[in-house]
Order: structure tokens, then C-alpha cells, then sequence
């Protein structure tokens, strides 16, 4: 199993296998705590060989600095299926998150994790947004 695109975005969207991002980031400023970011998403593309093939547990947790999650983690189960003449398959995940809080400036942390093995991780630090005097 390979993980082709794992990514934290404004928005996506999957068409039919074709997934679609709009605006990845890793940052967020804001002037003051606690931090509400309106709205986003994490795009994942999983490619599974044929010998992959069957129910595979998928993993999603938001971790703040201390490794203690931000909400509860995300959890499902994909279950690559594939005809006799095809190598492998990719499997596009899309999930949609709305007000999320942040109590502290700091560096997060977003784990996926496979068959409760750890795959892959991707940082979003929360920054003030520093005044700038008059000129």
C-alpha cells in the first residue's frame, strides 16, 4: 500500500476517482485564542496492490504538541476490491471538518495510520498573527 496524496486543503472533492484540491496549507494565523478555522478538509489517496486487496482499518487523528487529540479520532475501514486483470486500485478518503478549535499558538500534528500501522504525518501549526505598527 503507498499513500499518494495525504493533505490538509481548503476543499476536495472526488469525481469518479478523480480527486480534486483546492488551497493545501500547513498554518493558520490568527490575532487571538481560542482559534476557529471556518472550514476544511484532509484529501487522502491510498494505492493498494492486488495482494492488498480486502478490508483495511484507516486511522485520521489531529494531536496537539503534547501528542493528546484535539477531538475524537477519525476512524473507518476502505476495502480495495479490483477485476482479475487489474494491478491495483487507488482508494480516495475525504473528510470535512467545520469549526475547529484551537486553544493554543502551537505545532499540530495530523497522524494517519493503517492497520494500526503509522504511515504518515503532517504538521499545521496555529501562529499569532503579530500587529504591525503604523507607518
Amino acid at each position: 500500500m503507498k499513500v499518494e496524496v495525504f493533505a490538509l486543503c481548503d476543499a476536495a472533492t472526488d469525481n469518479h476517482g478523480k480527486m480534486n484540491l483546492l488551497g493545501t496549507f500547513d498554518q493558520i494565523y490568527a490575532a487571538k485564542l481560542p482559534v476557529v478555522h471556518p472550514a476544511c478538509a484532509i484529501a487522502l489517496r491510498l494505492r493498494f496492490d492486488k495482494m492488498e486487496e480486502g478490508p483495511h482499518e484507516v486511522k485520521l487523528q489531529l494531536v496537539n504538541p503534547d501528542g493528546i487529540p484535539v477531538f475524537q479520532s477519525m476512524e473507518g475501514e476502505v476495502n480495495p476490491r479490483m477485476a482479475e486483470d487489474v494491478g491495483s486500485v487507488a482508494v480516495n478518503l475525504i473528510l470535512n471538518f467545520q469549526n475547529v478549535k484551537f486553544d493554543q499558538f502551537a505545532d499540530y500534528q495530523i497522524n494517519l495510520t493503517i492497520d494500526g500501522i503509522a504511515l504518515a504525518s503532517l504538521p499545521l501549526r496555529v501562529r499569532q498573527m503579530h500587529r504591525q505598527a503604523p507607518a
